[in-house]
């Protein structure tokens, strides 16, 4: 048996523990709390995580709307009202009386805010949803190509990827950047807020599409080209790197000390993979809710003709690492179908039950076909590409919802083998968290399509990757598997092994056939 001793800021005093190797069973100390902020495109959430015996354990302090402010034909987060929901969130921990050992931050990815030579927040930020950048993409490839960007970044193109976003302010003499000293991310603009302190978190920096990959830094050519330039950018900081303290000025209003601000995954899928529970390197993750992300966790990118080819991303983990993985159109097709659906259940899980009804391997779709991106009539959209396709077209929401489960697992194993043919190990078994993982049906269904074992949870991967990655800061964790461990001691998981194989490989040759 293995002891480590390290030291650990807690309450304002270092103190010395030793930690076994089987963290799960073995700490035995006071609880140790952590502040989580996770920011998503709809609405927010504060948690209190603490560390019990050796588990995690959390609670919601708070949970707020994050709004979408359309003004002067443009849209806008509210970055002031994010930070005071961050303030009532510390309110509540100071109020009863709750000592925390760090606060974290996550959001979504490619938004930034501009900070003036005074120190003051110029403007709201951008949403990457406003349509300014409309064409961008293929005004920039003007100034740089499409391949070079790639090779470059590894990234798959998007239109409001950081990169095309500035370009367009620039194009367009946007005063707020031209009177810009420095360009912060939205959590690490939030930490800034909090901290006085300028950084830039290598996971929310992946996804601006001028980060290289392999040396984990700016790309001076890529931001040079629109007159920009490294230095406007904060200090780089990892996952689990301290940022700074509690302002004097945040302490008044808080009523808390000068607690310490961690750099957790300040991406949200970034934080949520750090959350998979896996053994080891050999195995692919799926982020399964509206979208599916599907990729594996490599030490360095991977770019090359089939990457590109195959629109694969490369965007920052923990401890160094790149996620290579590409997005899947998700529960989105059949959340669009419950809207028009007459004679279905309320309850989904009873929708996932009664699709069990209708035959097997009927009709399939192409889940990321351009017919699906935002149809009028999810429903028609089905049927049509069905009809066109010459298979049976799906008369009933049993039948409809049967199809979409199957195309996806399907789609899922069209992506693994993708992977399988780039990943430099061997993939074992697929790890799958978010709100997906719930239903049973699929994840059964996906096993039997890709012949390996399907492991589900966390749920809620993303701010339990945000406390974990305090909670390395800490020293409870030394490195991303000890992390994980005590995440897999935490929650419960369930695992679905492959079924009749033999009936999934015939009818993925459908699929192949009907999707090419």
């Amino acid at each position: 048996m293995v002891i480590y001793d390290f030291s650990l800021f807690y309450e304002n005093k270092v103190v010395t523990l030793s930690l076994l190797t089987n963290i799960s069973t073995c700490i035995n100390m006071a609880n140790i709390n952590f502040f989580a902020v996770d920011l998503g495109a709809t609405s927010g959430r504060t948690i209190l995580g603490s560390i019990v015996d050796g588990k995690l354990e959390q609670r919601e302090l708070t949970r707020f709307p994050n709004h979408i402010i359309e003004t002067g034909g443009h849209f806008f987060w509210d970055i002031f009202a994010l930070y005071n929901e961050i303030i009532r969130g510390l309110k509540v921990v100071s109020d009863e009386g709750i000592s925390i050992t760090s606060i974290g931050i996550d959001t979504w990815g490619v938004d930034f805010v501009m900070i003036g030579k005074d120190g003051g927040v110029l403007r709201n930020p951008y949403c990457y949803r406003d349509p300014h950048t409309d064409h961008a993409m293929e005004e920039y490839f003007k100034l740089v190509s499409k391949e070079k960007v790639y090779e470059k970044t590894g990234i798959q193109f998007m239109q409001f990827n950081s990169l095309f976003q500035l370009a367009t302010l620039k194009k367009n003499n946007d005063s707020a950047l031209e009177a810009a000293d420095k360009i912060l991310f939205v959590p690490d603009a939030l930490m800034y807020m909090l901290t006085g302190e300028t950084v830039c978190e290598y996971t929310i920096l992946s996804t601006s599409q001028f980060l290289d990959p392999r040396t984990k830094k700016i790309d001076p050519e890529l931001i040079g080209a629109i007159g920009l330039k490294e230095s406007q950018f904060g200090r780089y900081v990892n996952p689990s790197d301290k940022v700074g303290v509690l302002t004097p000025e945040i302490q008044r209003m808080t009523g808390l000390d000068a607690v310490p601000v961690v750099a957790v995954a300040g991406h949200d899928t970034g934080a949520a993979v750090a959350a998979v529970p896996a053994e080891n390197e050999r195995f692919a993750y799926l982020s399964c809710g509206t979208w599916s992300l599907l990729g594996i966790e490599t030490k360095d990118a991977i770019i090359s003709e089939k990457s590109f080819e195959y629109n694969f991303t490369n965007e920052g983990g923990i401890e160094g690492t790149t996620r290579f993985l590409k997005n899947i159109c998700g529960m989105w097709l059949l959340e669009r179908c419950r809207k028009e659906w007459t004679d279905a259940p309320d309850n989904v899980n009873q929708i996932n039950k009664d699709s069990m009804d209708a035959p097997a391997f009927q009709s399939f779709i192409f889940p990321d076909a351009p017919d699906f991106a935002n149809p009028a009539s999810m429903v028609e959209a089905i049927k049509n590409y069905c009809q066109k396709t010459g298979q049976p077209v799906p008369q009933d929401y049993k039948a409809m919802a049967r199809c979409i489960f199957e195309s996806l697992a399907m789609r899922y194993r069209q992506v693994l083998g993708y992977l399988k043919d780039m990943a430099p190990f061997p993939i074992e078994k697929l790890h799958v968290i978010g709100g997906g993982s719930l239903n049973g049906y699929l994840m059964q269904m996906a096993a039997n399509s890709l012949g390996i074992p399907v492991v589900t949870g966390p749920v809620e991967g993303t701010a339990i990757g945000n406390i974990m990655l305090q909670a390395k800061a800490a020293g409870l964790v030394n490195d991303m598997f000890e992390m994980r461990r005590m995440i897999a001691a935490s929650i419960e998981q369930k695992t679905y092994l492959p079924q009749d194989t033999a009936a999934w490989d015939a009818a993925y040759t459908k699929y192949l056939e009907v999707t090419k």
